[in-house]
């Protein structure tokens, strides 16, 4: 797979380009303990307080939520919204509220793939929202910037960061809704969503519930597995070691181990050709309890019977509306 692609296709149910991928500036230099191999580097085990520490953010501070709606449809407003990042500029995403619910309702905060962005979330969102939910959407820092979304360079790794604060803001948004339930709020994450989603679940604590869908290890797990190894050998030696310095520590596979007492749900298919089972299985054994691990014959767009499995489990762990 071509980097052009996703800078993948990354988690997205199909690839296609045959491009060459762009030459990564070279960064850094590296030293006699850092190997320039293409392999897969040590994330060093779970992450430290220190380690977490680096997505801590003004919670205080305004929001400016600017919110102008779109449609109101079987009973689902959708809006375009928008509010402050903590590290700057505006978060910008889609919210769907089910407007004729008198009752206190169940948040999620929903993240796309890669490419992607909020828009691509909508018919996720509507259902989300017919089934009694305010749903909130995000767009990515890469989706909001335009361009690769990954460029091999630092600003992966400040981006990855000022997500996961992005993430927490969309929280503190619905706990602003009057008619949100602070207590039953969940996320769900598809592909390049499900895999920040383990880093997500194990630094938000107002999570009652997370489901992270064909997720990996993250970028630097999937960069190193055998769908990319040999794109990952040919970057310039000195951008992969300076790369892999900057995103080891911030790999999500090194922050699920905190979600507890979360309970996570994760979804695979077994015939995924983006997310190797290995990588997937991975993410599984370091996920904590309380957890659903269900597996699918299915590829990375799994099939309508997760879908079902989804919204089950959902109405069980958050009061989501039960299917008919």
């Amino acid at each position: 797979m071509k980097p052009s692609l996703a800078l993948v296709a990354l988690f997205i149910a199909a690839c296609g380009s045959k491009a060459e991928p762009p030459t990564a500036p070279v960064t850094g230099t590296p030293t006699a303990a850092e190997s320039c191999a293409p392999a897969r580097p040590d994330f060093g085990g779970v992450a430290s307080a220190a380690d977490r520490a680096v997505f801590a953010y003004n919670a205080s501070a305004p929001l400016d939520l600017e919110k102008a709606v779109e449609s109101t449809n079987n009973g689902v407003e959708v809006s375009a919204i928008s509010f402050s990042s903590p590290d700057g500029g505006s978060v910008t995403g889609l919210m769907f509220d089910p407007v004729t619910r008198s009752s206190l309702r169940p948040g999620i905060v929903l993240m796309h793939g890669m490419p992607g962005n909020a828009r691509g979330m909508v018919g996720l969102g509507q259902q989300l929202a017919q089934h009694g939910a305010v749903a909130i959407a995000i767009d990515a820092p890469f989706a909001r910037r335009g361009g690769p979304p990954v460029q091999f360079t630092s600003e992966d790794r400040a981006e990855q960061i000022q997500l996961i604060k992005d993430l927490q803001r969309a929280v503190d948004v619905l706990r602003a809704r009057v008619n949100v339930d602070d207590e039953r709020i969940a996320y769900l994450g598809i592909s390049y969503g499900g895999a920040m989603g383990a880093l997500f679940a194990g630094i938000e604590r107002r999570l009652k519930a997370a489901v992270l869908v064909v997720g990996d290890g993250g970028l630097v797990s999937h960069f190193t597995g055998p769908e990319d190894a040999s794109f990952m050998a040919g970057l310039p030696c000195a951008t992969r070691v300076s790369w892999f310095r900057d995103m080891a520590p911030i790999e999500p596979i090194r922050f699920i181990g905190h979600a507890s007492p979360t309970a996570l749900l994760l979804q695979s298919g077994r015939a995924d050709n983006l997310v190797p089972v290995a990588d997937a299985q991975a993410l599984h054994a370091a996920a904590p309890p309380p957890r659903t691990i269900l597996w699918y014959e299915a590829g990375h767009g799994l099939n309508q019977q997760a879908a079902f499995d989804r919204l089950d489990w959902l109405h069980r762990e958050i009061g989501l509306d039960a299917r008919p």
